[in-house]
């Protein structure tokens, strides 16, 4: 055991997921491996970024449970607690079940603010119950129908090793407990999308292998004056999230984005994707080849980079070409209303994850949840077990909060780095993006050597399995946030005052005295000489002095 982590920390050693999310859902018939995947990332201006870690526990008849707003922490009330709860990581149970979310609101009228269910611990309570994709639907359901549901509507992706499922959920209104929905399972072979809009439209109505929705779906939406068609017509997204221009272009165009990259027919849909089509997406697409964890992750990673809405190109870009706009991301200019694009990686990122789940090994042994901090563009995915038995302490909760600085917790490290790219991204981001890559490849690289030894061990002592799972993860956190503190470093010292102090391989160059070598002065691209020359030119020509 010991052996095998230090191979793998050596390994690392040695080279240098709310405001709007995003989830992209994976069938085992379209990745490469087998593997079901769910990516999520969790943004909001103010969410921490963390790793929850829930162990299993067993409870007395009659005991209760407080349930808090998982946004806001606001109490909601108590709930009926479970006799067993199964052990959770972060969005991942202990037998592969992983729930993500993006919420779309929906028609406001209709949240309850006197329920007690809100989107958050509806997912994390459900994780504590379920062992597969189809039962937390059934578990969902039966909360919301017993408690209310308090937020505004939302998508689930819901997976296990062998199914993928979305679900769309809104409430009733105040009044009305309960909440109306529908989940369509993800044929095999075939990926889906959504961020931040509603996507299920029309959906078989006598296919419970394949659908699932409450009985009054239709009949609640026909009363609220919402459809008026026949019941094969009916579609949850017109009803309960109507579309316009900023359901398309700041959302679903995300979805868009991330769909064009796994299948190069799906660039036919850029005009919806910039709001000026209402030809929709569907729902899920077959890939034109086989999807990897690595995909996923750079997908989670695009600023619509190739695209007409490239953030990297426009003069809202800068010199330095970043592809980021700080909020709001509407303005107005002479009393003409302008946007800033909203991708898919973002700087107001919480946690991230790509969450794989593997049906051919031990269930504490196939899940992983390769899970990040801060904006997925300039932070490293971790593999974290969903075997273990604790959360790594450099992303524990309690380390650091979202106004209290730590120097060991992931959030602020990864931050520390992201906040320093934002002022020099495209240079500063050929000496992270080498490193993000050659961490993840290398943990990767580690992942069939501990899965063979957690296996064996499970035949005989689970709980040495769990305890390499664990040791494993925990230190590839301690090695990745010690690199990424280490690159603060190298970017702080590299890039001193709008210099580039010269290196190779990380050690900077001195002069034959000893001193450091003279810096490079970069300047600027011609693009920005030009937008200078543009507005003030005038005044910053150069001249000749008159004669006396």
């Amino acid at each position: 055991m010991n052996k095998l982590l230090t191979c793998a920390a050596a390994m690392l050693a040695t080279t240098v997921a709310a405001d709007a999310c995003t989830n992209f859902l994976v069938t085992r018939g379209a990745s490469a491996d087998g593997s079901t995947f769910v990516t999520y990332a969790a943004d909001s201006h103010v969410l921490y970024g963390e790793l929850y870690y829930r162990p299993a526990a067993d409870y007395a008849p009659g005991t209760m449970l407080d349930v808090y707003e998982w946004d806001t922490h606001k109490y909601l009330g108590r709930i009926e607690q479970a006799a067993h709860t199964h052990a959770v990581v972060g969005n991942m149970n202990e037998h592969q079940l992983t729930i993500a979310e993006t919420t779309y609101g929906g028609r406001h009228e209709l949240a309850d603010s006197t329920a007690t269910m809100d989107y958050g611990s509806l997912i994390y309570i459900t994780l504590q119950r379920a062992t597969t994709a189809r039962e937390a639907i059934g578990v969902m359901a039966d909360l919301v129908s017993r408690y209310g549901y308090y937020s505004e509507g939302e998508s689930f992706s819901i997976a296990d090793p062998n199914e993928v499922w979305v679900m769309e959920m809104i409430g009733k209104g105040a009044g009305n407990r309960g909440a109306v929905w529908v989940a369509v399972r993800i044929p095999d072979g075939c990926v889906s999308g959504h961020a931040n809009q509603a996507r299920i439209t029309t959906f078989p109505l006598n296919d419970p292998d394949n659908c699932l929705y409450s009985p009054d779906v239709i009949s609640f939406a026909r009363e609220r004056g919402y459809f008026s068609g026949k019941d094969r017509d009916f579609s949850f997204a017109d009803a309960y999230a109507p579309l316009d221009f900023g359901a398309v272009r700041f959302c679903d165009a995300r979805v868009w984005s991330g769909f064009k990259t796994m299948n190069a027919e799906m660039r036919r849909y850029e005009k919806y994707a910039r709001g000026e089509s209402r030809d929709r997406m569907p729902l899920y697409i077959k890939p034109d080849h086989k999807v990897t964890r690595a995909e996923l992750a750079a997908i989670m990673r695009d600023h619509y980079e190739g695209t007409s809405m490239d953030m990297t190109v426009d003069v809202g870009a800068g010199p330095y070409h970043v592809p980021y706009r700080w909020r709001p991301m509407e303005f107005k200019v002479d009393g003409v209303e302008y946007l800033h694009e909203r991708a898919i990686a973002t700087q107001q990122t919480g946690f991230w994850f790509v969450a794989q789940m593997r049906a051919w090994l031990p269930a504490p042994v196939g899940g992983i949840l390769w899970f990040g901090c801060d904006d997925a563009a300039t932070s490293v995915l971790v593999p974290m077990y969903c075997g273990i038995r604790q959360a790594p302490a450099q992303f524990a909760v309690g380390n650091g909060d979202m106004l209290t600085f730590s120097a060991n917790s992931a959030f602020w490290v990864f931050n520390r780095v992201a906040n320093m790219a934002y002022a020099r991204y495209q240079p500063m981001m050929s000496d992270i993006k080498p490193l993000q890559q050659r961490l993840e490849s290398m943990a990767e690289a580690c992942i069939p050597g501990i899965d063979a030894a957690a296996s064996e061990l499970m035949k005989t002592n689970e709980a040495e399995a769990r305890q390499l799972l664990t040791e494993f993860s925990a230190s590839q956190a301690a090695t990745v946030v010690d690199r990424w503190t280490q690159l603060s470093e190298f970017l702080l010292v590299k890039y001193l005052d709008g210099n580039i102090h010269p290196e190779t391989d990380g050690v900077f160059h001195r002069n034959p005295h000893g001193g450091p070598a003279s810096p490079k002065f970069p300047g600027y691209d011609e693009k920005y000489y030009r937008n200078i020359v543009n507005d003030a030119g005038a005044n910053l020509k150069v001249g000749v002095l008159p004669e006396k």
